[in-house]
């Protein structure tokens, strides 16, 4: 096998010899054994230390090799408290979405299948604070973020936005009250290539968002672009040059600073740093904290990559099949994590450690979604109650049989 991958985890697990490459140029190799215990070259040590783990120390900043900003590191915040008085910026409960696949034919004949997406998904997100959302592909997190940008309209449910007057019924907005609505929530793509026109500058692209809502004139535009690229440390020489003259970490800059230009108050970050490199992926992982820091954001971080999450969350919550299985404080999730779908996933993690191999024989069979080998307690029962999320103490959640033995979650 030849394995190419920017995962430096998955490089201690799989591989056998090791080639480092920068620029073209073979900058190290070596037996696996040699890259990870004893390397030499500065960029290879530079590598290890921009990948995120579960060991970093509250408040520890990745090492990228070169930083968005040529800036002091912004000052950590304190994490939100659970349980606050104040109104939680948005509030979800219940959302159920449901997709029919297949075709019938004209005879009213055919195969169809409906797949239920989301399943009764409920979670608040307070002000100022980073909620990471984590599963497998496919168990509904993006469905999730399209239901609370209205993008993707659910069969049932409720979404309640705090804009710090009134409470807003997001799902009932129409017309002009939705447009108005719109900039208070953004996105950041997984993409940075797709999500960005290839036929627009960089200037197009950022006065878009301020010209489609009216804010300011021609001249207040252009002003607020110069800005943004300031903010994500981006130089304002290249506002006339189209997308794919810049790199992958570059054009995901621009797609922040899109998110940026109507000041929101939600951004939902979906898979932001999925497509980018361990090194460019500290980068954008640290300007991501230090723009939170500076101006108070609220994020709804959604990855499949746990030490990201680990890294940017407060709180985190997971899915699977559609269903929030278990949500807690950051620490709390990774130290005692309960729900057996949790305890797969963070098995499943290969880190950048010779000392620390996957242990392959503990992966569920079926994958760990497959929600026979998770135990009686956390599978509904058919002929009795249906399944509640039991509080475990200090903002911790997990779905299980109501009244359940703490001792047979163990």
């Amino acid at each position: 096998i030849l394995l190419i991958t920017h995962d430096l985890g998955v490089v201690a697990n799989m591989a056998d010899e090791v080639v480092v490459i920068y620029h073209g140029e073979i900058m190290e190799s070596g037996p696996v054994e040699e890259i990870f215990r004893r390397p030499r070259h500065p960029y290879l040590k530079a590598l290890l230390k921009a990948s995120p783990h579960f060991d970093m120390a509250e408040g520890e900043r990745l090492v990228a090799l070169r930083e968005a900003r040529p800036r002091p590191p912004a000052t950590p915040r304190a994490a939100p408290q659970p349980g606050s008085e104040a109104s939680p910026l948005l509030s979800v409960r219940g959302l159920r979405k449901a997709y029919t696949t297949g075709s019938r034919s004209f005879f009213g004949k055919g195969t169809q299948q409906t797949v239920l997406a989301v399943d009764d998904v409920s979670f608040d997100i307070e002000r100022g604070e980073c909620l990471g959302l984590v599963g497998e592909s496919g168990c509904g997190k993006t469905t999730v973020s399209k239901i609370v940008m209205r993008a993707v309209t659910p069969q049932a449910g409720s979404i309640v936005f705090d804009d710090g007057q009134a409470q807003v019924d997001v799902l009932g907005l129409e017309g002009e009250a939705l447009r108005a609505f719109r900039p208070r929530v953004q996105m950041i793509f997984q993409d940075p290539v797709s999500s960005l026109s290839p036929r627009m500058t960089v200037m197009s692209i950022l006065r878009e968002p301020l010209a489609v809502h009216g804010k300011g004139g021609s001249d207040e535009q252009t002003a607020r672009v110069r800005t943004l690229m300031e903010d994500v440390g981006l130089d304002v020489r290249f506002l006339n040059r189209y997308p794919h003259s810049f790199s992958g970490g570059q054009r995901q800059r621009i797609g922040i600073a899109r998110a940026l230009a109507l000041d929101p108050d939600l951004i939902i970050c979906d898979e932001p740093v999925s497509a980018l490199d361990v090194s460019v992926q500290a980068q954008i992982l640290n300007l991501l904290k230090d723009l939170q820091a500076e101006r108070g954001l609220t994020f709804l971080f959604i990855s499949h990559n746990l030490a990201v999450v680990n890294y940017m969350a407060d709180r985190i919550a997971v899915m699977a099949n559609g269903r929030i299985v278990e949500i807690a404080p950051r620490h709390a999730l990774f130290n005692r994590p309960v729900h057996p779908y949790t305890k797969a996933l963070l098995r499943s993690v290969p880190f950048a450690d010779l000392d620390r191999k996957l242990d392959f024989k503990l992966v569920a069979p079926g994958g760990a979604s497959d929600s026979s080998h998770w135990g009686r307690v956390f599978r509904a029962d058919p002929a009795g109650e249906a399944l509640a999320h039991l509080p475990l103490g200090e903002g911790h959640f997990v779905l299980a049989r109501p009244g359940a033995d703490m001792r047979e979650m163990a």
